[in-house]
């Protein structure tokens, strides 16, 4: 039995960081964490910062002043059984009781965007913008029928691995998923390297991933039609 810390299992998964009167969508964010770590997850670590900035920039675009924003709040640092994976289905239930059952778009980098393709499955989630994500061999893709995803990958990563993600990519297809790659041409893990590309790419996709089926235009667009990753 691993060793754990209290980290207030009852306590609400979701954080909106903001509440429009009336909301068509939702955006939530889900940040990085490590393989095994019971230690308490906290607001303050760098990986959620990193996280908030982008929601921030996702929220300067003038598209979503009617969009729920806001954040998985994970109980432990690291993915170990998956409990970041139950932390996030928590969250999307939670945010149904505060929006109703409007769609959502995941946007989660490293093991948050693990975390946010599996949470895929959930019946709320529209679609999903993975960054730089942790794809450990025979990750599954049956949940992502009949959603939208698009993963973005720095091909300087030196963490996780962009072939990994085209590979993913592709299987995704093969599972029903509208699925497209962005990679960013000397980006790296942490999104610092060519930082104003990477927050324009994402404002850009998360905001036409907010659009029906058949509306999106852009990256998300562009990318899903292309046999192989759009190279930025």
């Amino acid at each position: 039995m691993p060793w754990f810390v209290d980290a207030a299992p009852h306590a609400r998964a979701f954080h909106a960081r903001y509440r429009p009167q009336s909301a068509r969508a939702a955006v939530m964010i889900l940040h990085g964490g490590s393989e095994e770590s019971y230690k308490a997850s906290r607001s303050w670590q760098l990986a959620a910062l990193r996280m908030r900035s982008i929601l921030r920039t996702v929220g300067s675009v003038a598209e979503v002043h009617d969009v729920v924003r806001g954040e998985v709040r994970y109980r432990y640092r690291g993915w170990n059984r998956g409990e970041p994976l139950d932390d996030a289905l928590r969250a999307l239930d939670e945010l149904g009781r505060i929006a109703g059952e409007v769609p959502v778009v995941l946007i989660g980098h490293s093991m948050g965007g693990r975390v946010a393709l599996r949470a895929a499955s959930h019946p709320r989630v529209h679609g999903v913008l993975a960054l730089a994500p942790w794809l450990p061999d025979h990750e599954p893709t049956g949940q992502l029928a009949g959603k939208a995803i698009v993963v973005m990958h720095g091909d300087r990563d030196g963490v996780t691995s962009a072939d990994a993600s085209a590979e993913y990519v592709g299987r995704a297809r093969t599972s029903g998923a509208r699925a497209g790659m962005v990679l960013v041409g000397q980006g790296d893990h942490a999104m610092a390297r060519r930082f104003t590309v990477w927050h324009r790419s994402i404002a850009d996709v998360a905001t036409n991933l907010l659009r029906p089926e058949g509306k999106s235009t852009g990256l998300a667009a562009e990318s899903c039609a292309s046999e192989g990753a759009v190279l930025l």
